[in-house]
């Protein structure tokens, strides 16, 4: 590590302890030659995850958009906050674990949904009648009639 100071690059470490809830490591370095502390910090790197929009355009993944779109779909609904959080959490760790670095959003459209249908079917319906983009009462009630059909 090259010292802030004087641009040597022998350092030696003073003192290592995790931060961010163990996502890091925060290491106390003194510099062998001018012997002035600095401060480091040591990180997994991560590729960006990129989700293919319908347009065919791309963004990084953001959990928020994902977060806001099932805060609306269960709005009114008994789903408590922390279980939208776990549902986050485990579809954004499915992403990152499945090695792959683009995915669409009819992908996780579908992750969302098959979720949903198991924990609150009035949301899964509003989620999906976004999601699915229902032309008309026809589509939505054979998305209704799967979901009885499914029930059986």
């Amino acid at each position: 590590m090259k010292c802030p100071f004087c641009g040597f690059i022998e350092d030696k470490v003073i003192d290592s302890r995790p931060t961010d809830e163990g996502s890091a490591i925060r290491r106390r370095r003194e510099c062998i030659k001018c012997s002035k502390r600095f401060t480091t910090y040591e990180k997994v790197e991560s590729l960006p995850l990129m989700v293919i929009k319908k347009d065919k355009s791309r963004q990084p993944f953001d959990r928020e958009k994902l977060m806001n779109g099932l805060l609306r779909a269960c709005e009114k609904r008994p789903i408590s906050i922390n279980d939208l959080e776990k549902m986050v959490e485990n579809i954004e760790t499915q992403l990152h674990n499945s090695l792959i670095r683009e995915v669409t959003t009819e992908d996780i459209g579908e992750m969302v949904m098959a979720k949903l249908k198991n924990m609150d079917e009035v949301a899964y319906v509003r989620f999906a009648s976004v999601y699915r983009q229902f032309k008309d009462i026809n589509t939505f009630m054979d998305e209704l009639k799967n979901l009885l059909r499914d029930e059986k």
